[in-house]
């Protein structure tokens, strides 16, 4: 019984603050309520035997991901104008859509016969992930790392001022850089 309430007190924190993140107007506090609906998921993990994930889903998307987009977002500069509604001409198709999707979803988890698990303690996986990704998948592990790797360093790359040296400055900066006080002498 404790477990059932601790299952929907997690959904529920996923499903409030999912429906937060979608119908708040302000950035930021979409993101920390993104980070409420990452911490349920990671909960639901949890109760179903999936350690490996909830660990995962904790330290990289809010450890990792979402703070790096919550300070991206309240380090950039928004314009203090509001934005403008949107008007029916697109919630109305969107509305539509979610609908649709929503409809297909219900359709396929209710028409699918699922396996029902047996009751009993459910058995820790990270020590099995852990042994396949290195055993097993140790190529695409490292290869996955080097992509990683190489994007990281583009990155960097991208953002880096250019510094413009003296000798390439143009013309008419070097120009105006002269002091105005001193005569032109020529001989």
């Amino acid at each position: 019984m404790a477990a059932d309430l601790v299952f929907y007190g997690f959904a529920l924190l996923t499903v409030l603050a999912g429906c937060f993140v979608v119908f708040s107007r302000n950035v930021v506090h979409a993101g920390f309520a993104l980070m409420f609906t990452l911490l349920g998921v990671a909960g639901l993990y949890a109760m179903l035997g999936a350690d490996f994930l909830a660990v995962t889903q904790t330290v990289v998307y809010i450890g990792g991901i979402l703070i790096l987009v919550l300070f991206a977002v309240m380090m950039t500069r928004v314009p203090s104008q509001n934005a403008p509604r949107r008007g029916l001409d697109r919630m109305v198709p969107a509305g539509i859509f979610a609908v649709a999707i929503f409809a297909l979803l219900y359709k396929v988890a209710t028409g699918t016969s699922w396996p029902t698990a047996t009751p009993g303690e459910a058995l820790p996986t990270a020590k099995l992930i852990g042994v396949k990704l290195m055993t097993d998948a140790i190529f695409p592990f490292e290869f996955a790392s080097l992509v990683l790797l190489v994007a990281m360093i583009g990155a960097a790359i991208l953002i880096r001022e250019r510094k413009v040296l003296p000798a390439e400055a143009p013309a008419e900066e070097a120009a105006t850089e002269a002091p105005a006080d001193e005569p032109e002498v020529t001989a």
